[in-house]
């Protein structure tokens, strides 16, 4: 029982990494349709943010000297920053442009944003020893669970609520929560365009950071393909939770955590490599049970 309470809180730790990244994905997927695959390239390069080049060409951290809620703030930003930059350089721009075209634009800027961390950083992965304090032992009735993993699942919830609350309670969420409804009724009424969609950016990206710091905490490694991995669990985390819906996002996300977690314990060590290939037949059948997703919204099923 004990072995199987702590798989339970890994598999929410892992959850909670998918439901922020798949969060990120659904809020502009809600609003402009966009499938946005550069979203683990905007992790990538929150992360790669954490070190700077030094006079030897060696990376070093540029944490050591700064206050743990500078960093913060510092990532948060980039990672806005990046989503921002990515709105108004390029998405803007296709505002009009079918999903598939936007997709396919996500990819490519991916692929842009991974190569140029290829060509500042390099190909070999980095490691980052951060905040190592949360990697310690926490017993607690017989259980020993890391303190990250507490703070991984505390974060997710909190970022969640305040999620809801900025949606449900500002007049700024609520206007992003009409331009998902129908984003052209909503101009006609006043629904500034530019405003919605930056706003949607601007969260996507903090949310990026915040991934980027848990997930670099988590692993000690930086890499130009980190997010890579990330994107693919959080978009098929979008899509079993329900396209558009943000609770589907964050219940899928932990639906592919979990599922993971048990695989990778309770399968047998002969076929436990192939743990992934469980993970999508699960998802397969899922979506044979309710090909809509687990949250189904009829307005995206109507305009679909």
């Amino acid at each position: 029982m004990t072995h199987f309470i702590q798989t339970i809180i890994d598999a929410l730790s892992l959850g909670s990494l998918y439901a922020l990244a798949a969060l990120g994905i659904g809020l502009l997927f809600g609003i402009m349709r966009l499938i946005n695959f550069a979203h683990g390239e905007f992790v990538a390069i929150s992360a790669y943010a954490l070190i700077v080049p030094s006079a030897d060409v060696v990376s070093t951290l540029f944490i050591g000297a700064w206050a743990w809620p500078f960093v913060i703030i510092a990532i948060l930003s980039i990672g806005m920053i990046v989503a921002l930059a990515a709105n108004f350089l390029v998405f803007r721009r296709m505002r009009t442009a079918n999903p598939q075209n936007l997709m396919v634009v996500s990819f490519a800027l991916g692929f842009v944003i991974q190569n140029l961390i290829l060509m500042v950083q390099g190909a070999r992965p980095k490691v980052v020893g951060l905040w190592s304090s949360l990697t310690q032992i926490i017993e607690v009735g017989g259980l020993r669970v890391p303190l990250l993993q507490l703070v991984t699942i505390g974060v997710t919830i909190g970022l969640l609520i305040a999620v809801r609350i900025f949606m449900h309670s500002t007049s700024f969420g609520i206007r992003m929560r009409a331009a998902a409804e129908d984003f052209r009724m909503a101009r006609y009424l006043g629904v500034k365009a530019d405003l919605v969609v930056g706003l949607a950016f601007a969260i996507s990206g903090m949310l990026a950071g915040v991934v980027a710091l848990l997930f670099v905490v988590q692993t000690g490694v930086l890499a130009p393909t980190m997010g890579v991995n990330l994107v693919i669990f959080a978009f098929i985390a979008t899509v079993i939770g329900g396209m558009g819906s943000l609770s589907g996002a964050v219940l899928g996300g932990l639906l592919v955590g979990v599922a993971s977690s048990l695989l990778q314990a309770y399968l047998p060590d002969g076929i436990r490599p192939f743990r992934d290939a469980f993970v999508f037949l699960f998802v397969i059948l899922l979506l044979l049970a309710r090909p809509s997703g687990i949250v189904r919204l009829k307005q995206y099923e109507e305009r679909v």
